[in-house]
């Protein structure tokens, strides 16, 4: 078993304690989450924590940030019914309240309460109201109370649905959730305007393939220009190459990633580079899960129907598109999505070329 001593220092109940009452489950799961965290934060790594208690990294992490949703909303003025409710159960529910703001997720777990959602619903929940925060204008007929904003997603879908069964099945679903009386007549007009809305495709991710080794430059430390004195040369920074994308790390903790020079690069006003893995884009790439660069002109802030942007939510940055001008900063339009070269044999390409005789 992993030794658990050396991280407790300086914490207000004793490390053996926490884990004891975790070992034991004792009181409920928001003094779980508080006790995983006050763990992790003093050094303790969840697997070490799994190995003292049982609880599994997942697990430590839903109750972490389900303890920290159900604080705030109960900061923010949650009823009483619904605090005790989920001081007891629903860790799986709060988080996933986790992307909405503390008076959103008060709201939200008030209507949960009442409407006895499960975690899939309060998921879908939480979209709708998070995608319905950003709207420019809210639409007419429809408020921002979080049976609204569902309804307001049912209503717009089926407008866009041609078959009969499944617009049916979403305007039945949308009375279901509407708070106001504007929002549910705005729903029954469908039930006599059965005009379709075209949808709006989603635009496709400007995905590049490195095809050619010529491709990945290299980028060198330039010394400076002669005459020099040994201290230039003595201050060059060590450079290391990390593959597929060769990104450059210099001895301070800067480091740069060498794109090909394609005009779309050369047009942009001020490109940073992301990485991400291929399956945590808004639509995962085809083919086996690789890394990718995604490069980002953060000069570009002004909404386009047709390009995907980089916002913050939650205090960390997301690719998002919209559909209709949000009401939230753009930090940057995604220009390229870049792909590593296909390589075979990568020992192969470092061989000189051999001729037959």
């Amino acid at each position: 078993m992993t030794d658990t001593s050396e991280p407790s220092s300086n914490l207000p109940i004793p490390a053996e304690e926490l884990l004891r009452k975790l070992r034991r489950k004792e009181g409920n799961w928001v003094e779980w989450g508080q006790a995983c965290q006050t763990l992790q934060k003093a050094g303790y790594n969840p697997q070490t924590i799994f190995e003292e208690t049982g609880f599994e990294p997942i697990q430590q992490n839903q109750v972490i940030v389900g303890a920290q949703v159900y604080t705030s909303m109960v900061n923010a003025g949650v009823s009483e019914a619904a605090r005790a409710h989920f001081q007891q159960r629903g860790s799986d529910i709060l988080y996933e309240l986790r992307i909405l703001t503390q008076s959103e997720r008060a709201a939200a777990a008030n209507f949960i309460f009442e409407k006895k959602l499960d975690a899939d619903a309060a998921r879908e929940l939480a979209k709708a109201m998070k995608d319905f925060s950003r709207l420019a204008s809210p639409p007419e007929g429809f408020t921002n109370h979080p049976g609204d904003t569902v309804a307001y997603q049912c209503w717009k879908f089926a407008k866009q649905k041609a078959d009969l069964q499944e617009r049916s099945r979403l305007i039945a679903k949308g009375l279901s959730f509407a708070h106001s009386q504007t929002a549910r007549q705005q729903i029954e007009k469908l039930l006599t305007d059965f005009s379709v809305t075209p949808t709006r495709p989603a635009p496709r991710l400007p995905v590049y393939r490195l095809e050619e080794a010529e491709q990945l430059p290299r980028i060198l430390p330039v010394v400076g220009k002669l005459p020099l004195e040994i201290s230039d040369w003595q201050a060059l920074p060590t450079i290391e190459e990390i593959p597929p994308f060769q990104i450059v790390k210099a001895s301070t903790n800067q480091a740069w990633l060498p794109m090909p020079g394609w005009q779309v690069i050369y047009n942009a006003l001020e490109p940073v580079a992301i990485l991400s893995d291929s399956n945590q884009l808004p639509y995962p790439l085809p083919g086996k899960i690789e890394e990718v660069v995604i490069v980002v002109d953060r000069a570009q802030q002004e909404w386009d129907a047709n390009s995907y942007f980089l916002i913050e939510q939650s205090g960390y940055l997301q690719l998002h598109w919209f559909e209709e001008a949000p009401n939230i900063p753009l930090l940057g339009r995604v220009i390229l999505i870049m792909r590593p070269k296909k390589i075979f044999d990568e020992e192969y390409i470092k061989e000189p070329w051999q001729i037959d005789e």
